[in-house]
């Protein structure tokens, strides 16, 4: 591997290893290798360059009174999605100083579409591309939940912020996890979160949604998708959304035209969702 030393912007040197991406001759052809190292490529694509490691597992904004959570994709890493700490108070003011920011990062996973490879990813994948019939890789995505679940539980005990000032959100597989967290595991007896963020994402573990009555009159959604998306197919927003708002949640969907990425108005329009859910009198 190459290892490159670089200096974050919280001011902490570190030292990266970048390693090819190999695939297992055994089980994929060659064309599919090379489709699927361009779709892994395609799903940790954000409106910016995307980097593609990082030694932060959240950001350096001061303490608020509110925050986002927000989870980067498939073989991506918090640097990719980062930016939106910048660009969101750029586009709507009320979510600077007042939001404190958390880009956690996933563990590296195994890739059974792909022989076993390991790479960042929150699960496993078992189907390709990720239609409405896509197999769940539950413990996997249980053990995400989890780990998001723990990064509010910090932002409360140690700065004070609740769930109900905490929006959750993602892209592609990490956006899958935030609804996870936000719908299904928010059960009786736990408070809600502010509201969800789904970007090119999927609802899993359909057959086990089962969404209280205050999560869903407390957790507003938003969900942006592509309807050029062969990766998390297009047909995933339709389905996702009609299964929630029929479990009751406020949902506002939008598509886009592109493929598995995000575009501005996108971020512009999660901006407002985002003002209105943590400061619904401004």
């Amino acid at each position: 591997p190459t290892y490159i030393t670089f200096l974050s912007s919280c001011g902490t040197a570190s030292m990266i290893s970048i390693k090819p991406l190999l695939f297992s001759a055994a089980v994929v052809s060659t064309s599919y290798r090379r489709n699927f190292l361009s779709a892994v490529s395609a799903m940790s694509t954000s409106t910016t360059t995307t980097t593609t490691t990082t030694t932060s597992s959240q950001s350096c904004s001061n303490n608020g009174k509110s925050a986002i959570v927000f989870l980067h994709g498939l073989g991506d890493s918090p640097a990719g999605w980062s930016h939106l700490e910048d660009e969101l108070p750029s586009i709507r003011k009320n979510l600077g100083k007042d939001v404190h920011y958390v880009f956690p990062p996933s563990p590296t996973v195994g890739l059974t579409i792909n022989g076993g490879m390991e790479m960042p990813g929150w699960f496993d994948l078992f189907d390709w591309p990720i239609g409405i019939t896509a197999k769940d890789d539950r413990d996997g995505k249980m053990a995400a939940a989890r780990q998001i679940e723990d990064v509010v539980e910090k932002l409360e005990s140690e700065m004070g912020i609740p769930p109900s000032r905490v929006i959750v959100g993602g892209f592609s597989q990490g956006a899958a996890v935030a609804l996870l967290a936000a719908y299904h595991r928010r059960v009786e007896g736990r408070v809600p979160f502010a509201g969800c963020v789904c970007l090119s994402g999927w609802l899993t573990l359909k057959e086990e949604l089962k969404v209280t009555p205050e999560v869903a009159k407390s957790t507003p959604l938003f969900w942006g998708h592509g309807t050029w998306d062969d990766k998390v197919l297009f047909e995933q927003q339709a389905h996702g959304v009609e299964k929630l708002r029929e479990a009751g949640v406020t949902v506002a969907d939008y598509d886009y035209p592109m493929g598995h990425q995000s575009h501005p108005e996108e971020i512009s329009m999660m901006a407002e969702f985002a003002e209105k859910a943590l400061f619904p009198s401004k």
